[in-house]
C-alpha cells in the first residue's frame, strides 16, 4: 500500500501548476490531501477520476478555507467525514477511509498563526483529536494518520530551531503534545527509517529563497499505530514536486 500526504494549499491552484499531470505518474495508491480550499462544485472531480482515482472530499463550510480529501485507486470499504467535533467538522479537518483492516485518515491540524485565540483552539483541538484517535482504535486498531500537523517535533525538523523557539508550530506545548502522541502508541513513519538532517516538507513562501536554499520545516507526517511499525517498507519526501508551499510525503506499507 503506497500512501502520500500532501497539503496542496488550494486544489484549484495546484491543478493550475500541474497537479493532474503529477497524478498521471501514479505517485501512490492513496493520496491524502489537506487545505483543499474549495467546495465540491469548484473541483473538476471528473478530471481526477479520469486519472484513475476515486475522490472523497470533506470541505469546510467556509469558502476558500481548509478542507481535506482522500484520492484512492483502492476502493474503500467505508468513508467517514469528520470526527463529530463541531468546530473541527465546520472547518473540514478530518476524513477517514477504511481499507480492510487498515484505516487511513487525512487530517489538517489548526495552525495557530492568526493569534492567541486560534493558538488556544489549537491546543484544545490537539487533545480532542488524540482522544478521537484513541477511541477509534478500540474498533479500528490499525491507523495511518496522514496530514499537515503544523508542528515541527524536534530541532532536526526545522532549519532554524534556535530562532523559532517562540514561533507557533515549534512552541514547547505543541512539541510536548507530539511527545504525548508518540507515547500513546503512534510512530512517526519517516523518522522510523530516516534520521537525516535537512528533510523538510514546507517552506515559507514569504521568503522565496527559502525553498531554493532548503530552509524549511518538516510539519507534514504520516504516522502509524505501533502495530503497523514493522510493515513500514519505505518513506520519502518529495521537495521537487512544486504545486504548493508544501511537498508530498510518502509511506509504503508491506
Amino acid at each position: 500500500m503506497r500512501i502520500i500526504s500532501y497539503n496542496v494549499n488550494g486544489i484549484r491552484s495546484a491543478v493550475r501548476k500541474g497537479f493532474l499531470d503529477w497524478l498521471k505518474t501514479d505517485p501512490a495508491d492513496i493520496i491524502c490531501l489537506q487545505e483543499i480550499k474549495a467546495h465540491k462544485g469548484d473541483i473538476d472531480m471528473a478530471a481526477i477520476e479520469a486519472v484513475g482515482y476515486e475522490t472523497n472530499w470533506f470541505c469546510a463550510q467556509k469558502k476558500g478555507y481548509s478542507g481535506v480529501a482522500i484520492l484512492t485507486k483502492i476502493k474503500p470499504d467505508n468513508v467517514v467525514c469528520g470526527n463529530k467535533l463541531e468546530q473541527s467538522d465546520f472547518e473540514g479537518r478530518v476524513i477517514r477511509a477504511d481499507f480492510g483492516e487498515i484505516t487511513v485518515i487525512s487530517v489538517y491540524f489548526p495552525s495557530g498563526t492568526s493569534g492567541e485565540a486560534r493558538q488556544a483552539y489549537k491546543y484544545t483541538w490537539l487533545d480532542e483529536f488524540l482522544y478521537y484517535l484513541n477511541t477509534l482504535r478500540k474498533t479500528r486498531s490499525k491507523l495511518v494518520i496522514c496530514g499537515d500537523y503544523n508542528i515541527a517535533h524536534k530541532e532536526i525538523d526545522l532549519h532554524s530551531p534556535k530562532t523559532n523557539q517562540r514561533t507557533t508550530g515549534f512552541l514547547p506545548p505543541e512539541r510536548e503534545w507530539m511527545d504525548k502522541f508518540i507515547a500513546n502508541g503512534y510512530v512517526d513513519s519517516f523518522r522510523h527509517l530516516n534520521k537525516e538532517l535537512n528533510q523538510y516538507s514546507w517552506w515559507n513562501v514569504m521568503r522565496p529563497s527559502n525553498r531554493l536554499d532548503n530552509k524549511g520545516w518538516r510539519i507534514d507526517y504520516i504516522s502509524v499505530t505501533e502495530n503497523l511499525k514493522d510493515r513500514i517498507a519505505d518513506v520519502k519526501i518529495y521537495p521537487m514536486v512544486k504545486h504548493s508551499d508544501h511537498c508530498p510525503v510518502y509511506l509504503e506499507l508491506i
